[in-house]
């Protein structure tokens, strides 16, 4: 049997491991400048951890923002949580790393997306812009609340 060497398995490792670093120095020091965050998960992977009413309204995929208003983010090993505005309902979010499959920070155009067997099979490589919600976000005293609005990552997208 000849072993090779997985580079997209390490790959994908590798920028989850960034993603943690990053929201581990976000929830020590806060966002710096004008930097925010635009991440999708799968809302059926497994350990995702979400209200029923979001779950049954993003069925396969969800988009967040991380932006002006978030509270009690915490990185653990294998995910992390967080509470965001929803429409100025505070939710509690886990999103395990494996969950993600776009992490996007438009101010300096940067962008990890991860590959799965189903969208190839599907061929659907984009994200469905219905598919999102962006809660409005305020780190501060006094939580600034915004109504949710749906957010299509393709406008990032050179």
């Amino acid at each position: 049997m000849t072993r090779e060497i997985d580079y997209g398995n390490l790959m994908h490792r590798a920028m989850r491991g960034l993603i943690k670093t990053v929201l581990t120095d976000v929830a020590e020091h806060g966002l710096p400048g004008a930097h925010h965050f635009f991440i999708t998960f799968d809302t059926m992977h497994e350990d995702v951890a979400i209200a029923e009413w979001l779950r049954e309204r993003y069925p396969k995929e969800m988009t967040v923002v991380m932006q002006h208003w978030y509270e009690n983010l915490d990185i653990g090993d294998e995910g992390f949580s967080v509470t965001l505005n929803f429409g100025d309902q505070p939710e509690p979010l886990y999103i395990p790393y494996d969950a993600i499959k776009t992490f996007v920070d438009p101010s300096v155009e940067f962008g990890l997306r991860f590959e799965t067997d189903e969208s190839e099979e599907d061929g659907d490589d984009d994200p469905d812009p219905g598919n999102g919600e962006r809660p409005a976000t305020d780190k501060g005293d006094e939580p600034h609340h915004e109504d949710a609005e749906i957010v299509s990552l393709d406008r990032f997208r050179k």
